[in-house]
């Protein structure tokens, strides 16, 4: 039974309450169970990400599907940006159909058949009947002879696997689009403070997900064995999902508004082919051409507001493109980060003492391998120690001495840390192949496989994940501060999704790149080295990247100059901004 019809109530920028809301019955007092309910949620649906990210290279790359190194990349890439890219959609669709709550429970039920198709892939029965049979293909060293084949296979069970991803890219793009906005739904009655109280909450509770996944849940997959792995990801959604389910009658819930992408997309065709939408206007009946505002006073913006919030757009989307490039750097510590990290030697997590060692760690080998995806938890560990540090210490001190920058700077500050991390990782590289050059590798089991690597420790590798966080703190945190803050209130949500559509074409374009590098002639195409890397020319491709960063920082900072230039003219006097440093 719904609860009472909340008051048409106008807001600042022209928005309405919505007509129909659900509250719960009696005092709020049920909020807090509803914001726990959105954060654990939000914990678990992070740790089955982060588990099926953390070591997707690491799964395609095994005994069980025999992907090369850069296949196996390609597709971590176009999973990672599928879930951004996509993540308009599932907004979209609960702007308009379904809301935000049955968005997101139909959101994890997808979640969950995903994530048990995904294991069921995990096992010899699932994969047979799934995929079919597998050619035998085992990991070896790179071949001696120059008459080794030249082309590599095509990877086994690739449309079954795209096709899983591709559904756990949507289920988890509709979560990320709508599960903030419903989580602040819960305490928009309680004031500022709650709203900011429960965001800091919110990106702890993510946090602490990754946390979870990358320390327990890598290590099964590498140690133990992924059928486990992906399991557990199973268990994790599900419970998700009976969580919310539970918690819905202390939730506040609204019905579908309407999207402002429908708007924005009338408005450009309106633009730029007058002629044509005259003509299609024509033949609709009377009233139809109008906009939403304009037929019945339904919420929303006005047409006059439309315009308005398009001119905006336009203004701010140049900024946030030549943020693309950023996100091509980045989504490579999912990617080739952790190809390059399988071919470093992995230390053993435990001593190597006779009398300490089981059956198990001798077929290991001398114990269990520290998870590649570990190094991951470098990234994390930065933003949880010096988030805090930057808000509560090194902000104010900047502000009190007037050397605060902007949320444009930091921008630009975020690519030259990411920048610096691709050339560390080429630099890595190099040093890498030249140990391989002299015949100087070492054969380690990880899992059931068996990599041929340098005789370099891994940990070589922490100084480019703890740089790449050190660039979201300056390039993504600011970037989703820009975005919301420059954006008019009626658009806030649209620009969310259009920020992390584009993070998602950064990732995609990178997978791209590889695929075009992975030609024959190109530096990733090394089909005689199958199951390995070591006569590929990475360290050449990490180059190339951080040319691509240099360029286009150099681009966006003509581009952010002339917006801060523009936004401190005439318009900014008339209309004060809300503030964006």
């Amino acid at each position: 039974m719904p609860g009472p019809r909340a008051p048409v109530e106008p807001r600042a920028s022209g928005e309405r309450r919505p007509l129909l809301e659900r509250r719960p019955r009696g005092p709020r007092r049920w909020w807090r169970a509803a914001a726990a309910a959105v954060l654990l949620v939000e914990m678990l649906e992070r740790a089955a990400f982060f588990g099926v990210a953390g070591n997707l290279v690491l799964y395609l790359n095994s005994a069980d599907f025999h992907w090369a190194g850069e296949q196996a990349s390609r597709a971590a890439l176009v999973f990672l940006g599928a879930s951004y890219l996509l993540a308009p959609v599932g907004g979209w669709l609960a702007d308009v159909y379904l809301g935000r709550h049955r968005a997101i429970a139909l959101s994890l039920l997808l979640y969950l058949a995903a994530s048990g198709l995904l294991a069921a892939t995990a096992f010899p029965d699932g994969r047979s009947s799934f995929c079919g049979e597998m050619l035998s293909l085992p990991l070896g060293p790179a071949c001696p002879s120059p008459g080794c084949p030249h082309t590599s296979p095509a990877p086994y069970c690739a449309p079954i696997l795209y096709a899983v991803l591709l559904l756990l890219a949507l289920a988890a793009s509709s979560v990320r689009s709508n599960l903030t906005s419903f989580g602040a739904d819960q305490v928009m009655d309680l004031g500022r403070h709650a709203n900011r109280r429960f965001f800091n909450w919110f990106y702890w509770s993510i946090n602490v997900g990754a946390v979870l996944s990358l320390l327990v849940l890598a290590f099964i997959q590498q140690n133990i064995n992924f059928l486990l792995g992906y399991s557990i990801i199973v268990g994790c959604v599900g419970l998700a999902f009976f969580i919310f389910l539970f918690a819905t009658p202390s939730f506040i819930t609204k019905p579908p508004t309407g999207s402002q992408v429908s708007s924005m997309l009338k408005l450009a065709l309106q633009n730029r082919c007058p002629r044509r939408w005259r003509r299609h206007s024509a033949r609709d009946p009377p009233g139809a051409q109008l906009l939403p505002d304009q037929r019945s006073p339904q919420p929303g913006p006005s047409p006059q507001e439309d315009i308005a919030n398009f001119q905006v757009l336009v203004k701010i989307l140049p900024v946030l493109v030549t943020l693309v490039p950023y996100w091509m750097v980045y989504f490579q510590m999912q990617s080739t980060y952790v190809l390059q990290g399988l071919h470093l030697q992995i230390p053993n997590i435990f001593p190597d003492y006779p009398a300490n060692r089981s059956a198990a760690l001798r077929a290991q080998g001398g114990g269990y391998k520290i998870p590649e995806a570990w190094l991951l938890l470098a990234n994390v560990v930065v933003l949880l120690i010096l988030v805090p540090v930057k808000d509560h210490l090194l902000d104010p001190l900047l502000l009190r001495c007037k050397l605060l920058p902007s949320a444009l700077q930091k921008m630009a500050l975020g690519m030259f840390f990411g920048f610096t991390s691709v050339i560390v990782a080429g630099v890595l590289e190099m040093e890498r192949l030249e140990y391989i050059s002299h015949n100087q590798t070492v054969s380690q089991q990880i899992g059931q496989n068996t990599y041929y690597a340098a005789p370099l420790s891994i940990w070589w590798q922490t100084p480019q994940y703890l740089l790449i966080g050190i660039s979201e703190i300056f390039a993504s945190i600011p970037g989703l501060e820009f975005a919301y803050s420059e954006a008019p209130r009626s658009m806030q949500g649209a620009m969310m999704g259009i920020f992390f559509c584009l993070s998602g074409v950064g990732s995609l374009l990178g997978s791209s790149l590889v695929a075009l590098l992975s030609l024959p002639g190109g530096w990733l195409h090394c089909p005689e080295d199958f199951g390995n890397i070591n006569k590929c020319r990475m360290d050449l491709y990490f180059f190339l990247l951080a040319g691509i960063q240099a360029a286009t920082a150099l681009l966006y900072i003509g581009i952010a100059g002339r917006y801060e230039r523009v936004a401190q003219g005439p318009a900014s006097q008339s209309c004060p901004r809300r503030g964006s440093g």
